[in-house]
């Protein structure tokens, strides 16, 4: 399998960031907030991070939190550049993972479909 430095380098991002927004970001905005994955590009100068709210966010409540993550990213690339003995810290952007909502949907669609036989 192969398990390229990228791949290293996002898990190690999504741990960082994941432990620098629950604890260091000060931005009531971004509360509630979970880190639920993160992609780095090859050549290592971008990551996107995904992340979700918790409960049922409305699409106002999505982009607070968005608006809340893009003004924290200088502040979070700064204590990832401290934390992180790299030569180059990636260039953070944040994307909100809609891939838990969709998982919902199937699940209840699923009980929908057992309910009805």
């Amino acid at each position: 399998m192969d398990y390229r430095r990228s791949n290293r380098v996002a898990d190690l991002l999504q741990q960082e960031i994941a432990d620098l927004v629950f604890r260091r970001v000060k931005d009531p905005r971004v509360s509630g907030v979970t880190i639920s994955g993160v992609e780095v590009t090859a050549d290592l100068q971008h990551a996107r991070v995904f992340f979700c709210v918790m409960g049922n966010p409305s699409e106002e409540q999505k982009k607070t939190v968005s608006e809340g993550l893009a003004k924290a990213c200088g502040f979070l690339h700064q204590e990832l550049v401290k934390r992180l003995h790299m030569k180059h810290v990636p260039r953070i952007e944040f994307h909100y993972d809609q891939s838990f909502e969709y998982g919902d949907k199937i699940d209840r669609l699923l009980k929908e479909i057992q309910r009805d036989e």
